[in-house]
């Protein structure tokens, strides 16, 4: 028997025997198009925002915290108002997935504790986790509240 894609997934349901279908080609195609726009972005922001070695990775964290908090608010939408099939392959995975980079948060912490600077590379880990979870829970809470307005 194959292990689930995702470990939440009972299939002794039937309506979540799905997982294990293959994707078809549109998902792939509507992830692959919002991944190079959100990949864009991020490369554009870090562009933007170089940071020295050793120095605050300012680009990485306002990416992965804009990210989170558009995240949330894409998150209310889709399951509550929006009903586009496409739509959270294409913003969810695809441009907010390409677009935040948890990966480099990881690697700006190492370089910037390589670099000689343990207490920005501390402050930066705390902020970041921080912030992320809390501009996640601020763009759920306020865009469900105006939801249901």
């Amino acid at each position: 028997m194959r292990e689930p894609i995702d470990s939440d997934v009972d299939l002794h349901v039937p309506a979540e025997r799905a997982e294990l279908r293959p994707t078809p080609f549109p998902v792939l195609a509507a992830i692959s198009a919002g991944g190079v726009l959100g990949a864009l972005g991020r490369y554009g922001i870090g562009v933007a925002l170089p940071h020295p070695p050793g120095g605050f990775p300012w680009s990485t964290f306002l990416v992965n915290i804009s990210g989170c908090l558009l995240i949330g608010i894409l998150m209310v939408l889709i399951t509550e108002v929006w009903t586009a099939r496409l739509l959270r392959p294409f913003l969810g995975v695809g441009v907010l997935g390409g677009y935040t980079t948890f990966s480099t948060y990881v690697l700006d912490i190492h370089q910037t504790m390589t670099n000689g600077a343990p207490t920005t590379a501390l402050l930066y880990a705390a902020a970041t986790l921080i912030g992320a979870l809390l501009a996640a829970w601020t763009g759920i809470t306020v865009t469900a509240r105006l939801v249901i307005r």
